[in-house]
């Protein structure tokens, strides 16, 4: 018996095209592919919390204001390129006006000792001569967003002042009373700074009832 013949008619999508047809095939004359694959994301690398950039511009202080009332925030990052992207777009330490602090805390936490977060807590301080702070403050940021202090949950932020014969940077801590973490917190630093001098650290109750300069409740 002879193969059965399909005499169906060709179905609209196929008519009248070979079975071995591509899409190549299908286009018109003159008509260019567009095969170019679509741009890849970029990407980030995103840190365990987010920061905040804050400044304190001397010229905007008004010797009857409240101390505090004009530090303003300036950016929030939470990846290593936002962090990055703004610290090559900022001025570092040693272009900042005398009088000038700039703060970078973890988000939502204000760098004032009226802040919840950092009322029962305390800083670390250490000093150089102005327009030598660049490397100190940079060290500490890259420290202080990665992670690398083991008691880092105990860190609020960390401020740079430039003052007339002298830079300081200091780092701020939640607990006061938390001996162990202050103590890790302080000796951490210095490594990463490889700083040499002993430094200390002032619980803020104490700067707040001083009527000269408070003692240190830890030294390292």
């Amino acid at each position: 018996m002879a193969d059965e013949i399909d005499t169906r008619p060709a179905s609209a999508g196929s008519r009248g095209r070979p079975a071995h047809a591509t899409e190549d095939d299908d286009r018109e004359e003159g008509e260019i592919a567009d095969d170019t694959p679509a741009p890849a994301l970029p990407v980030t690398h995103p840190l365990e919390h987010s920061w905040t950039f804050w400044f304190d511009n001397p010229q905007g202080k008004n010797k009857q204001a409240a101390w505090g009332s004009s530090i303003r925030p300036i950016h929030t990052f939470s990846t290593v390129e936002d962090f990055w992207g703004l610290y090559n777009n900022i001025h570092h330490p040693s272009k900042l006006v005398i009088g000038a602090d700039f703060h970078c805390f973890k988000n939502k936490i204000e760098p004032k000792w009226e802040d919840p977060i950092c009322a029962n807590g305390g800083k670390w301080t250490i000093s150089c001569g102005r327009g030598k702070s660049d490397t100190l403050w940079l060290h500490t940021l890259l420290a202080m967003i990665g992670e690398q202090f083991d008691y880092g949950d105990e860190i609020c932020g960390a401020v740079v002042s430039v003052r007339g014969k002298q830079e300081r940077i200091a780092i701020w801590t939640k607990n006061a009373a938390n001996e162990a973490a202050q103590i890790s917190i302080g000796k951490q630093w210095k490594e990463f700074l490889d700083y040499k001098d002993s430094i200390g650290f002032i619980v803020h109750d104490d700067a707040k009832k001083a009527d000269k300069g408070p003692r240190n409740r830890y030294t390292v």
